[in-house]
């Protein structure tokens, strides 16, 4: 039996605002629109509200992508009009996945994982569109230390919902207790790994962190790379 290591991908792995940014920027003018600080932020605030909808069912991928679009228009100085929503919310995925920002000792730590914990296998599970998320891992070099990548645009099902998860655990082909989740989400990753009752790690907690180790049956919280390794190796070691 392996350890089976299931990541997050985006603010676990990789820098999605900093790939996010950049995209946003180059598609906006690229079609004659404006681009700020304050455009940025404000979609970041309105398509992390469109996610949030999305993992409790509200909303569907092609009404998120649409619906995103169409509000930051309405930020932005320049003719919107001609504009398809989905023709350049596709333009955006596309070059965000040639754009990957690791999160500074993230690969250094997944090397670690890979080459000194026996049997480890590294999985990433994401939320995120196929060609977004499969780019960024190849353009980090991270897609050498993946055993495989769960993500919900092929799967037709998100975290938290435990179905995401029993994906998962039907090709990993091993039982749960050989897993754990590593994420920085409490919607998503947290209560996803609660859902599928499989052990978590929640990185880079926030706010009320007993409370919500609590809440979500949340194993191991850890705030560095250099923590989140060491209680991967404990819990590998403690799984033998």
């Amino acid at each position: 039996m392996h350890h089976n290591f299931l990541f997050d991908l985006d603010q676990t792995l990789l820098d999605f605002h900093a790939s996010e940014y950049k995209a946003l920027g180059i598609v906006l003018k690229d079609n004659g629109m404006s681009f700020s600080d304050e455009i940025y932020q404000a979609f970041k605030a309105y398509n992390k509200s469109l996610w949030l909808e999305l993992e409790k069912g509200s909303i569907t991928r092609p009404e998120l992508f649409t619906k995103r679009f169409l509000y930051i228009f309405e930020q932005c100085e320049g003719d919107s009009s001609g504009i398809d929503p989905l023709k350049i919310n596709s333009d955006f995925i596309q070059t965000m996945s040639v754009n990957g920002v690791l999160m500074d000792g993230a690969l250094e730590m997944i090397r670690k994982v890979k080459e000194n914990i026996s049997d480890a296998r590294i999985y990433i599970v994401s939320n995120g569109a196929t060609i977004n998320a499969k780019g960024r891992v190849a353009s980090t070099g991270l897609d050498e230390y993946i055993d495989y990548l769960f993500i919900s645009e092929d799967m037709g099902v998100t975290k938290p919902d435990a179905a995401f998860f029993d994906i998962c655990l039907d090709r990993i082909a091993e039982p749960r207790t050989s897993c754990i989740m590593i994420g920085d989400s409490l919607s998503s990753d947290m209560l996803g790994a609660k859902n599928a009752s499989m052990d978590s790690v929640w990185f880079m907690p926030s706010g009320n962190i007993e409370e919500s180790m609590m809440e979500y049956d949340i194993n191991y919280v850890a705030s560095s790379f250099e923590e989140l390794y060491s209680i991967l190796e404990r819990w590998a070691g403690a799984a033998v």
